[in-house]
């Protein structure tokens, strides 16, 4: 197994934050200082970070939590403001989170201690899909969808294409289903914007083909091995 993914899936963090590790010579095999990110570890080596001894964590924690409005996807906050670590219990509150869902957004988030997996789902170029509900202020037209799974200019920035369909119009509000594989910052809100239309709700129900559901808002339960071994797949 390659060093960083050994380090990652032993809940020492992300796939970057390991990496830095190795490159800053933090990391020893075998007593000697390891830099290389291709190097490979086996079962018998004896891994030590930073002068402490690392055992592979094998009871990883996989969360699935209906994240609410009004909670930011982060383990602290320096200006005060409510996380999504607050609603888990004590026991719990070393996972981390997967990618990010803003603040005014709501829906399906999962919490992790394998760094390796949330590397896997949030590194573009795997390409795994996040879809959301959404309502806009408006009706829109079918051009305006076709510019947007095209891919949107927003910020001087072409965004990849992505999937919209059109659920439902009712009083000048229009929803919409959309799917998108990248994660950058407030992206749905900035590609709708970007053809004049506000976001009211935006709520994230899949990642891939794992479905927020059996969770209320503010709740949370852990994913089914059957769950696990698909999100791994991915």
């Amino acid at each position: 197994m390659r060093i960083n993914k050994f380090l990652a899936s032993s809940g020492l963090g992300s796939r970057r934050k390991v990496e830095e590790l190795v490159l800053n010579g933090s990391v020893k095999v075998n007593g000697k200082v390891v830099s290389s990110l291709a190097f490979s570890v086996e079962d018998k080596d004896e891994v030590e970070v930073m002068g402490k001894k690392i055992v592979p964590n094998k009871n990883l924690t996989y969360i699935m939590l209906h994240k609410p409005k009004g909670y930011i996807t982060s383990t602290s906050d320096d200006r005060g403001r409510k996380t999504v670590i607050d609603l888990l219990p004590e026991e719990y509150k070393n996972l981390k989170p997967v990618g990010r869902l803003d603040y005014d957004s709501e829906g399906l988030l999962l919490l992790t201690d394998d760094g390796d997996l949330a590397y896997s789902l949030t590194h573009p170029s795997h390409e795994v899909g996040k879809t959301y509900v959404v309502k806009i202020e408006g009706l829109i037209k079918e051009s305006e969808l076709a510019v947007l799974r095209a891919g949107v200019v927003v910020e001087g920035q072409r965004l990849a294409k992505c999937r919209v369909k059109k659920l439902e119009e009712k009083d000048k509000i229009t929803k919409l289903e959309m799917t998108i594989f990248e994660g950058k910052n407030r992206q749905i809100r900035k590609m709708l914007e970007a053809v004049g239309f506000k976001v009211i709700f935006l709520k994230r129900t899949k990642i891939g083909e794992l479905k927020l559901s059996g969770v209320d808002r503010g709740k949370f339960r852990l994913l089914s091995s059957e769950e696990i071994a698909y999100i791994k797949s991915l």
